[in-house]
């Protein structure tokens, strides 16, 4: 029976139905009355509007929102790392900006998404296009960047080359500072040392059979460039040289060898230094630097809280040879891996299991066509390296952008888009999914992304869903390739679902992270030109935008979620954590997430992890931090409640430390072999 309630709803409904309508076909009407593009494109700018700022769109398919930075503030965010403070580091260094560089203006901003407030930071040296990760104590390790910008063919002014420096002093080092000058005994030509380098002492070597004793020279190498600009100043062969500013048996024991020196292409070329980030003190600390240079290397996160860093272009401009290392925080110093593994920059690694490191095959690069592309599995302790079979367009990985699904227990990957290697015009749409849980692994076909792109930006959300944003059609958004478009992909279903256009443009040196309130950001954008006939230089996009996605647009709060008294301040794996909420009984499932860093289609410690939970009728919630450290390694990590309509709440920091055992993880060190 129908009541004069019910009736008076319906009318109600209807009402505002109409009036929707009506607004709609106002402003379809106004479209269509207007009689020139410039009118049209204006009202379709509109109606676009209207249509964005829908309720029932923003429930649908998210919102996006452009963030207001103050001018002094804004930098070309290359780097983008989520502390445990809630703020979010950006980071340009020189913000692949020759200028810059060369009047060593290099930045770094502090942002704090909840307050939209910003802090410029002291930038110690250019980090730009360098490798970053949570360190255990919450701390953000960067190390590597850049040592000198690259300069191609036709634009060379000075003749340069490799400078192999040799020191047969079995008994000193010897410091070569920057600036010294090499010069030819056979062509009389001078070159000059482009970085300072310690010349190790020689070694004395005993010959088991004979018991005599020679001494081997040590090698170090360097770029030096010609004294002077002009083709005149370039060689064809190899050469010995005497070293400037050396006197008595120096003047014998250290000399130099170089090949040809030319004006072929430089590339760009990397540091050593490396540096921890505080958080709370908000400033960067020096450590000791790495052994070898490296610009574009990736850095992962083990499970006994050390750190590896892989590949990267080193001192003189080359991909580094394979000769990995690790850091060690406790002791902030770095120490070869025993056995080289050869990968090109920026590989996109993560750890599946103890000393396991799956390999998607994806980089963003530097290095070879043919070496270091296959996917698979590197067992860090033996250093065998199994092959996965199945990657379908395996020659449009670079710049592709791999995920581990959620939740992280699964073992299950995603690889999304990607393009061929260096400035090919090849992209690809499809993405490709692989489960490692399985005894025989092996990549099949997922469902096919909004577009064939270059540089998507994906972020695992609390409620187990991928955001996947942006990227462009071409090589750094050449010919305006650049693409507006976003989806949703749910592994459960394993189909993507549309979500709202973003307003800004992004491909190369762009990014994004999950926020603490279950937003999303988006940063930078780093186009080769501004026009479709490429004639245009194109600008750094130094706008940040939000997304908020539409499980906060349910017209209903974000469930309540806090620490309960008596936690540990440092939880172990296995250890008991106790939560409140008022919304207990609302409450479907407990993540526990990593907080993300990304940089160049990379953020490889991004992770979503499943916490059993129990509720009891007083409100507490609690769980068990999982007792495997290659899944929880140990840091800073993000704890959200969802409910049952998939909102999460705020997130509440909980601090893991490193596992006993897994502090003896039997990853050894040494010289590579």
């Amino acid at each position: 029976m129908t009541t004069r309630r019910s009736r008076r709803r319906a009318a109600s409904a209807k009402k505002r139905r109409a009036r929707r309508i009506a607004i709609g076909t106002a402003v379809v009407a106004l479209i269509a009355g207007f009689n020139g593009p410039a009118l049209y494109g204006f009202a379709s700018k509109q109606y676009h509007e209207y249509e964005i700022n829908r309720p029932e769109y923003k429930a649908e398919k998210g919102h996006w929102q452009i963030v207001d930075i103050p001018e002094k503030y804004r930098i070309n965010t290359i780097h983008a790392a989520l502390l445990h403070t809630g703020k979010v580091l950006l980071v340009a260094g020189s913000g692949n900006d020759a200028k810059n560089f060369k009047a060593k203006s290099f930045r770094t901003v502090l942002w704090d998404p909840a307050k939209n407030t910003f802090k410029n930071i002291p930038t110690p040296n250019d980090l730009f296009c360098s490798g970053h990760n949570q360190l255990p104590d919450g701390k953000l390790l960067v190390a590597g960047g850049t040592q000198r910008y690259e300069t191609l063919q036709g634009d060379v002014k000075k003749a340069g080359g490799l400078m192999f420096v040799y020191n047969e002093n079995p008994d000193r080092s010897k410091m070569i500072k920057k600036g010294t000058r090499f010069t030819g005994r056979r062509t009389g030509k001078t070159f000059v040392a482009q970085r300072s380098v310690n010349l190790p002492p020689a070694k004395k070597v005993k010959d088991p059979e004979t018991g005599e004793v020679a001494t081997v020279h040590s090698v170090t190498r360097l770029y030096a460039e010609a004294a002077e600009e002009g083709r005149e100043h370039q060689t064809g062969t190899e050469d010995k040289y005497t070293v400037s500013g050396l006197g008595g048996a120096w003047k014998h024991d250290v000399y130099g060898i170089a090949q040809k020196m030319s004006f072929d292409k430089k590339d760009f070329q990397g540091i050593k230094d490396a540096y921890e980030f505080d958080p709370v003190a908000e400033r960067y600390i020096t450590v000791d630097p790495m052994h070898e240079a490296r610009w574009y290397p990736t850095q992962l996160t083990l499970q006994d809280g050390r750190v590896m860093s892989v590949s990267g272009l080193d001192d003189i401009g080359q991909v580094v040879p394979g000769k990995n290392e690790i850091y060690n925080p406790k002791t902030k110093k770095w120490h070869y891996m025993p056995e080289t593994r050869f990968f090109p920059t920026y590989p996109g690694l993560h750890l599946i299991g103890e000393n396991r490191v799956f390999y998607s095959g994806t980089t963003a690069g530097y290095g070879p066509a043919d070496k270091g592309r296959t996917p698979g599995i590197w067992n860090l302790e033996t250093n065998k390296f199994t092959k996965i079979p199945g990657m379908s367009d395996p020659d449009v990985l670079e710049t592709a952008m791999s995920v581990p699904l959620p939740p992280t227990q699964s073992r299950k990957f995603i690889v999304e888009g990607g393009g061929g290697v260096g400035e090919s015009d090849k992209t690809t749409d499809k993405t490709r999914i692989v489960d490692l849980s399985s005894d025989t692994p092996r990549f099949r076909d997922g469902p096919r992304l909004y577009d064939k792109v270059r540089y998507p930006s994906s972020v695992i959300l609390p409620n187990d869903t991928v955001l996947t944003t942006n990227g462009s059609g071409r090589y750094r958004g050449k010919s305006d390739s650049n693409v507006l478009k976003a989806a949703l992909y749910d592994p459960r279903t394993n189909k993507f679902k549309e979500a709202a256009a973003p307003l800004v443009g992004r491909n190369y040196h762009s990014g994004g992270l999950l926020l603490p309130d279950g937003r999303v950001m988006t940063f930078g954008s780093d186009s080769l030109y501004a026009d479709k006939a490429n004639t245009k230089p194109g600008e750094f996009d130094q706008r940040i935008e939000i997304y908020t996605p539409p499980y906060l647009h349910k017209g209903k709060p974000q469930p309540q979620l806090r620490l309960a008294e008596g936690n540990p301040e440092k939880l172990m794996p296995g250890s008991r954590l106790s939560l409140k909420s008022k919304d207990a009984a609302s409450l479907k499932r407990l993540r526990l997430v990593r907080p993300g860093s990304f940089t160049h289609v990379t953020n490889v410690e991004q992770s979503s992890v499943a916490l059993k939970m129990k509720r009891s009728a007083d409100g507490t919630v609690t769980t068990t931090i999982p007792d495997d450290p290659s899944l929880v390694t140990p840091g800073w990590w993000m704890v959200f409640g969802v409910d049952g309509d998939g909102v999460p709440s705020k997130a509440q920091w909980v601090h893991v430390g490193i596992d006993p055992d897994a502090a003896h993880a039997p990853i050894t060190t040494g010289d590579p072999k």
